[in-house]
């Protein structure tokens, strides 16, 4: 690791005392390798069968596991680009954990790119509720999407909203708001050189403004007794617990009430908040779970759909995919076919880039089909699916991008699962599968 600036180490010898050397040790150390879980796609049985190497259970979150130091970069195994888990230091789940999202909720991840958090929610949710994901930087907000495409999330809106205009809008919407702030990042020092070359005192109270602000609009879109998490993967007490502090000052109806976990240890003047160091086998978090006591007029109005459009190309879609076609309300917007999530609040003026799930694009009388809508579904749900081991020569060529051969009996569209999982989907004809895993996701 890339030496650590002095005077972070002047900071953090005067925030650890005893502990300074034992934290400097752990710092020159490789972070925790890991995976976590997607429940929706696999189950742990299936991950230990395939993955070929042993997976330890995590204290940060029931779905996280440590893998060894020379396991496979996870984005060439098959069962990831299927969406059966997802690559993640494992104590970057303890944010989740303490947010505790439950089934039929609203759920907000209002900083929510690359999507590790607002994967793990939806993983909890099972399908069940609404899961807002926000990212303000637009190139961001694609990779966000594509991840919660890639773990078949069919009930969350993505959207590309500065914080003040969607807490706004959507002002007492949320059951639960997770503001993972942006934040210095001294919690990847160990894996990220960027992020040590990027350090300064300066960096870090400029973050610890932002973060304030964020903080004070998400506040907004938290109902009445409704929760609200901020987390940072830094050290700083200025990002941390005196941002917590001046949040608290400013909102006397919000309260600081326990973690409701076990893991990392107490914050430095809030003991009901958590902190996670490195001796603590995290890389570096810190977490606050705070509750709104006082009324929250919600002002958001209920969505109102397009009128509907292309719904016969749709059925006729969904009859030749799926062996029993599913009975949901089907949005047309744009030449594209939606099922939007049930709760939805209005769209319009809210930087939204996809509202649940894409069934595809309306071309000349058809729908051609989405990789969202294959990725979503289950594989004894549809007419037609190719399985394969995940060690075998087909997936590898499938996730190349090559044709396949099949059963010449086999017509239309099919689905491509490895192990079990639906990873993509191609066209049959005359004993060939004619490839449509996307390009931009291909193994070259």
């Amino acid at each position: 690791m890339e030496e650590l600036p002095p005077e972070f180490r002047k900071r953090m010898r005067q925030m650890l005392r005893a502990e300074f050397p034992a934290f400097l040790s752990c710092m020159s150390r490789p972070s925790v390798r890991g995976i976590r879980l997607n429940p929706s796609k696999a189950t742990r049985e299936l991950l230990g069968k395939s993955l070929g190497f042993p997976l330890r259970s995590s204290v940060f979150s029931p779905f996280s596991y440590e893998i060894p130091s020379d396991a496979p970069k996870p984005g060439t195994i098959p069962l990831h680009h299927a969406g059966a888990f997802y690559s993640q230091e494992p104590s970057a789940a303890s944010a989740v954990t303490i947010l505790n999202p439950r089934p039929g909720e609203k759920i907000l991840d209002l900083c929510a790119a690359p999507g590790g958090k607002s994967t793990q929610i939806a993983g909890i949710l099972g399908g069940d509720g609404l899961l807002w994901s926000n990212e303000v930087v637009p190139g961001r907000a694609k990779v966000l999407l594509s991840n919660l495409e890639r773990l078949g999330v069919k009930n969350a809106v993505v959207s590309s909203c500065h914080p003040e205009i969607l807490c706004e809008r959507l002002s007492g919407f949320f059951d639960r708001v997770l503001v993972d702030a942006p934040c210095s990042e001294e919690g990847m020092f160990r894996r990220d050189r960027s992020a040590v070359q990027s350090w300064s005192v300066e960096h870090v109270r400029s973050c610890a403004a932002r973060q304030l602000l964020i903080l004070r609009s998400a506040a907004r879109a938290v109902r009445e007794n409704g929760i609200l998490v901020y987390s940072t993967c830094t050290f700083s007490r200025e990002e941390n617990e005196e941002t917590v502090l001046a949040f608290l000052k400013e909102h006397p109806d919000f309260s600081l009430e326990p973690s409701g976990v076990e893991f990392g240890r107490p914050g430095f003047d809030l003991p009901r908040a958590r902190r996670i160091f490195p001796m603590d086998g995290g890389d570096g978090h810190f977490a606050a779970r705070l509750r709104r006591l006082s009324p929250c007029v919600c002002r958001a109005v209920p969505f109102d759909p397009p009128k509907a459009g292309g719904q016969k190309a749709a059925q006729a879609l969904l009859e030749e995919v799926f062996q029993i076609p599913p009975e949901e309300k089907i949005v047309c917007s744009g030449g594209r076919l939606f099922v939007p999530p049930a709760g939805l609040p209005e769209l319009s003026g809210l930087g939204v880039i996809r509202t649940g799930l894409l069934l595809g694009e309306i071309r000349t009388g058809r729908v051609e089909p989405s990789h969202a809508l294959f990725l979503a579904a289950k594989p004894g749900m549809l007419r037609n699916v190719l399985d394969f081991p995940s060690d075998s020569r087909q997936i590898r060529a499938f996730l190349h991008g090559e044709e396949l051969e099949t059963d010449s009996s086999l017509k239309g569209y099919a689905g491509v699962a490895v192990d079990g999982v639906l990873t993509g989907f191609g066209k049959c004809s005359g004993g060939r599968l004619k490839n449509r895993y996307p390009k931009g996701l291909r193994i070259y």
